[in-house]
């Protein structure tokens, strides 16, 4: 999902509360707060030694210890207008690819991409997972697509223009 198309989201439903599920039936507590926005460039070498470069919106969710309890989630409004006082301190890429940034005792701290949005009655809620690895230059490295759980003898020598 694009920054854009997040925010174009909320301007759609702003009177809808604003939840997010980061596993299969886990929610970010309604005491969640957006504590940082990051605008994000990264430029990269893959492991065939090319490059490239893409641009992030990393928000950061954080639950109040002081509001454990609250049940009343973040309006998709209230959300937006915090985000709207960011762009103007920092504008934001609106083609960039929003992110997640969350984590507490029981789910280590991850950058979570949305993967779907759905809508409960008066609940806008956004699936967030994590992404795996993967190698970026299969078509260089020889990568099988489905790959065995044994690795394979010289798979990556030295000079074969993998890693």
């Amino acid at each position: 999902m694009t920054t854009q198309e997040f925010f174009n989201t909320l301007k759609e439903h702003p009177d809808k509360s604003l939840l997010f599920q980061y596993m299969p039936g886990q929610l970010v507590g309604a005491n969640y707060h957006i504590t940082e926005v990051k605008h994000i460039t990264v430029d990269s070498v893959d492991c065939g030694a090319r490059e490239d470069s893409w641009k992030q919106t990393i928000i950061q969710l954080w639950e109040s210890p002081l509001e454990i309890g609250k049940t009343d989630f973040m309006t998709c409004d209230k959300a937006l207008a915090i985000l709207d006082t960011v762009g103007k301190i920092r504008p934001y890429t609106n083609q960039s690819e929003v992110c997640f940034e969350y984590g507490n005792a029981l789910f280590h701290t991850a950058q979570l991409f949305v993967t779907g949005v759905e809508f409960h009655g008066s609940n806008l809620m956004l699936q967030l997972a994590t992404q795996k690895t993967a190698c970026k230059a299969e078509d260089i490295c020889g990568v099988p697509e489905t790959q065995n759980t044994q690795p394979q003898a010289n798979s990556c020598d030295p000079g074969s223009g993998c890693c």
